[in-house]
């Protein structure tokens, strides 16, 4: 697992460190261990979890800005804890309703010492944070306009949302309201995966 780990980091041009490698494959373990009794995932080969989730979710590393994310509907922690481990110096608010999957967050945390996470539990709607993020990411949300709708009493005026999506969303992109803009539709190339998947960058009209 940590050659098809490191083969797919090359490929992504992620160089991390030893211990982040460690970091990433101690999460995996953990995310496979949980999800037979919490059901963090439809996915069980391990192998799979690794391309469809942890590169999936790497892929967007270098595409994303701002130092104060947020991760809405994270689940078992899909986008958040790979780009946290990924970029130590980042604050990630990790964000889900469900109790049992923040409560496995939190045994991840704890694991794996992740000072730079913040595991909330919540709905979107009702979580009002001390301070504003300047960015917005998620793999979870069925459409572009719910995202935005959803999650703008969270965004700082000069943040973005970072959607990741599968194929290029071109009916969620026309019905997006007229407040926002499109910034960016960046395909991804994930290693050992052949779906395709992009990431949408959306912001405020000014």
């Amino acid at each position: 697992m940590r050659g098809a780990l490191e083969r797919g980091l090359t490929s992504l041009g992620l160089a991390l460190t030893a211990t982040q490698t460690e970091q990433l494959l101690e999460y995996l373990a953990l995310f496979a261990k949980w999800n037979r009794a919490y059901n963090l995932s439809a996915i069980r080969d391990v192998e799979q979890m690794l391309s469809k989730h942890l590169l999936d979710s790497l892929s967007v590393a270098h595409l994303i800005s701002g130092q104060r994310l947020i991760d809405i509907g994270t689940g078992g922690g899909l986008p958040g804890i790979p780009l946290a481990i990924a970029y130590p110096d980042k604050h990630l608010a990790l964000l889900d309703s469900v109790g049992k999957k923040t409560r496995f967050l939190f045994q991840v945390q704890q694991s794996l010492g992740l000072s730079n996470i913040e595991v909330v539990h919540s709905r979107v709607e009702q979580y009002q944070p001390s301070q504003l993020y300047q960015g917005v990411i998620s793999r979870a949300f069925s459409s572009l306009c719910n995202m935005t709708s959803s999650c703008q009493h969270l965004l700082a005026n000069d943040g973005k949302f970072f959607a990741m999506k599968g194929l290029f969303p071109e009916d969620e992109l026309s019905a997006l309201q007229k407040t926002y803009r499109v910034d960016a539709v960046h395909p991804l190339q994930v290693p050992d995966l052949s779906e395709q998947r992009c990431l949408v960058v959306i912001s405020r009209e000014r």
